[in-house]
């Protein structure tokens, strides 16, 4: 063991040399996740070379910390069992679910300490975030949730806001981080089940995927903002930067790709008809990924946005103008009036396509959120033996493990 640290150490030391040598990277002793665009270009050499290099600078388990970070860091101390099983295409119903037990999350010093100052769900110095809960996607979601509590300067400060449309699983994720601040809202599945039309994958036409649309109805008045994130992604940066991000007179803020061609998120017969296409007229739209989005709820609930999206969707039900699930009846309504947000916010696409799910690369330009959108998932190409070689960026924040 002493001789693998050795050579591990060894590694680590020449690849930083080099690193600083070469590409002029200065070490961010406070935050992880900030790249120099001369690094990230040195990364798309090799699909495997760069995952060996983000490793070494993003995974919690190899890099030098900070003492105050050391504090926050997580510690896998033990297994827990929990009492179900699931019953899905990714798992068979005879497996158990195991997750490690992650605790030792804190506040750094200059964030002070929380206790007894948190008064609840409505205290103004939280920050909110959204995240579904189901059994197919559960292992994304706790390795979501874990990343953002590793990187986060003040992890105490964090509120999560839990979506599920099944039982049980607030236990699991009480169970796995016990000092999580966080309330499970049930989503009926029946308010939208009449409303989802066939979509190029499967797994877009869950009804939890639509949860994101009620926000403003399920969580609580007092909340006026959330970030709402997708079950399969890792946040690689402190989420207060991104929880401070100014809307201006917005609603929603996103990362935008206005070099996407657009008109592939509808049919021809909505560009075709004025009466659907005219929506743009006066506008600039742009494709954006609701998989991370910050989301004023005060403006949603004045403005009645749940009741435009829900429009849409009757819409599509008769003339059939877009193919892609959820994600379409957002642009309708949202795009061209989005607070932009920093690329970095979402390296999306990392699951390849919507049908077969081949490796991709990072985009140019620094990462604090990695996002498997797209059909391949991190954890069901681990497990095969068949992953990406970025999946290895998402494996350090894993605590999913069968029996043994």
């Amino acid at each position: 063991m002493a001789d693998l640290k050795g050579i591990l150490s060894f590694f680590q030391s020449s690849l930083s040399t080099l690193l600083a040598d070469r590409l002029d990277f200065k070490y961010k002793k406070k935050r992880k996740g900030i790249y120099s665009s001369k690094m990230l270009w040195a990364m798309r050499f090799s699909g495997f070379f760069s995952a060996a290099i983000l490793m070494i600078i993003l995974s919690p388990s190899l890099q030098s910390f900070p003492p105050a970070e050391a504090i926050r860091s997580s510690h896998l101390d033990s297994y827990i069992w929990l009492p179900y099983q699931a019953s899905t295409s990714q798992h068979s119903s005879k497996d158990e679910f195991y997750f490690r037990k992650a605790t030792g999350f804190r506040n750094a010093d200059e964030c002070g300490s929380t206790d007894n100052k948190i008064t609840g769900v409505c205290d103004r110095s939280l920050v909110h975030v959204a995240v579904t809960l189901d059994v197919v996607y559960l292992r994304g979601s706790i390795a979501a949730v874990h990343s953002i509590l590793r990187h986060s300067l003040c992890p105490e400060n964090i509120f999560f806001h839990f979506l599920v449309s099944e039982p049980s699983l607030d236990t699991l994720v009480r169970s796995t981080i016990p000092q999580l601040k966080f309330k499970v809202y049930y989503f009926n599945p029946e308010i939208v089940r009449n409303l989802i039309s066939s979509s190029v994958r499967q797994a877009l036409e869950q009804p939890l995927n639509y949860a994101r649309n009620y926000l403003a109805d399920l969580l609580e008045p007092c909340v006026r903002r959330v970030i709402y994130l997708d079950s399969d992604l890792v946040v690689v940066d402190d989420i207060s930067k991104l929880w401070s991000t100014n809307l201006g007179p917005r609603t929603i803020g996103a990362p935008e790709y206005c070099h996407a061609n657009f008109t592939k998120y509808f049919t021809g017969g909505f560009w075709s008809d004025q009466r659907f296409s005219g929506i743009f007229r006066g506008r600039k739209p742009c494709y954006f990924n609701t998989g991370v989005m910050v989301i004023d709820l005060v403006k949603w609930r004045r403005v009645g946005y749940t009741k435009r999206i829900e429009r849409w969707m009757e819409i599509q039900k008769h003339h059939r103008i877009y193919e892609l699930g959820s994600l379409p009846p957002f642009l309708l309504v949202f795009a061209g009036r989005v607070a932009p947000i920093e690329h970095r916010w979402n390296q999306h696409g990392l699951g390849g396509d919507n049908v077969k799910g081949s490796c991709r690369d990072l985009h140019p330009g620094p990462v604090s959120l990695l996002h498997w959108s797209g059909s391949g998932k991190p954890w069901l190409r681990l497990d095969s033996d068949r992953p990406c070689p970025l999946d290895a960026l998402w494996a350090p924040y894993d605590l999913y493990g069968h029996a043994s």
